[in-house]
């Protein structure tokens, strides 16, 4: 590493970066005007401007264990600057007190479904999905899944903690203890953030475990001695007061779009089984108007890139490209289809933006 100044005095620190992906050698990376935009107990994520582009750039220097570091060598990450995030613009709302425009619930939620589904077809479960983890930049409303720090990648007979993911948006499987559950406790908390942004408010916010499962059986109802054991098998003599569901229409706002809250209710189920896959959840109606050609930002900007689905992607459920990718999309792809060689390239380019795009997760967690 090298420190330098620039010819107005700023501090430039100089370093050797690895591309993540890629062929690419080691090369030299400047930087300047340096601050620190989050901390915890991974690490601290520093906001920095490279000295070449002027592009800012989220660096996250992971901390390790002294007990194993021998040297001051620390692992650090260069990753995109996100400077929003869901949580932070539906906060804005909720104070004005107005709801986040339907445009940007579908944008915002599909986008994260294409995340877990992306994610999920490695097996790796996020286990912390809600709106503090989801990075946004409100001018062309891309959304990136941010801090794996929780994730996993699960492997089916083998146990993992219950213990895991924020309260408000905890699947019930895990209150009840379970320690083999799936992916699905992933879509859970992504019908929760769902709620939320409808809502304004969390759709279940529980002052503890047990109140969490109390505020879930006043939207759901007591669950079932059948759902009980699809949860937690363990759990299927233990006796809750009998509580019927509360309607869904009701659950939301008069106003609120009857495709929203079908998504919802196909989101929010006791049995882990019954959720949809966040594939399915992208094909849901609810999407249609994304995959309208005309549509676009109430800026006036084009919608981001939506369809360019990865074969990886599409892998757990191929069918569904058909749905997924608009005959629009279809066009715009054959139109600029390189030449045979060109396309492996650019395929390869495609998965390593994908990995990126995922791995960018635990860049810049500002909470």
């Amino acid at each position: 590493m090298k420190v330098s100044r620039d010819k107005d005095g700023s501090k430039v620190t100089t370093v050797v970066a690895t591309p993540g992906q890629g062929p690419d050698r080691p090369q030299e990376v400047s930087y300047t005007d340096t601050k620190v935009i989050g901390n915890g107990s991974f690490g601290v994520v520093y906001q920095a401007k490279l000295c070449d582009s002027g592009e800012l750039v989220a660096i996250k220097k992971v901390l390790q264990d002294k007990r194993f570091k021998k040297d001051e060598v620390y692992l650090n990450l260069v990753l995109d600057y996100v400077p929003e995030t869901v949580y932070r613009v539906a906060r804005h709302y909720s104070r004005a007190k107005q709801t986040l425009p339907v445009i940007y619930v579908k944008l915002y939620m599909y986008q994260l479904f294409r995340s877990l589904a992306y994610i999920h077809s490695f097996g790796i479960c996020h286990r912390d999905i809600k709106p503090q983890n989801l990075l946004l930049d409100p001018d062309t409303a891309v959304l990136k899944l941010c801090d794996f720090g929780s994730a996993k990648q699960l492997v089916r007979g083998e146990p993992n903690v219950s213990y895991i993911c924020s309260r408000y948006y905890r699947a019930p499987e895990l209150i009840f203890g379970a320690t083999d559950y799936t992916s699905s406790i992933d879509v859970w908390s992504a019908g929760c953030v769902l709620a939320e942004l409808l809502l304004g408010q969390p759709i279940f916010p529980g002052d503890s475990g047990v109140d969490q499962l109390v505020e879930i059986i006043k939207v759901l109802g007591t669950p079932t001695r059948e759902q009980i054991r699809e949860m937690n098998p363990n759990y299927t003599e233990f006796k809750f007061p009998q509580i019927k569901a509360h309607p869904w229409t009701k659950v939301f706002r008069p106003r609120t779009p009857p495709e929203a809250i079908a998504l919802c209710s196909r989101l929010l189920e006791y049995t882990p089984t019954a959720r949809l896959t966040p594939l399915e959840a992208c094909a849901h109606s609810f999407f249609d108007e994304l995959r309208d050609p005309n549509v676009k930002l109430p800026n006036g900007r084009d919608t981001p890139a939506l369809f360019n689905f990865t074969t990886q992607e599409l892998s757990s459920n191929p069918p569904l490209a058909t749905i997924l990718i608009p005959p629009h999309a279809r066009i715009q792809a054959a139109a600029s289809t390189p030449t045979n060689a060109t396309a492996a390239s650019d395929a390869n380019a495609g998965d390593r933006g994908q990995t990126n795009n995922a791995a960018s997760a635990s860049a810049s967690n500002s909470t």
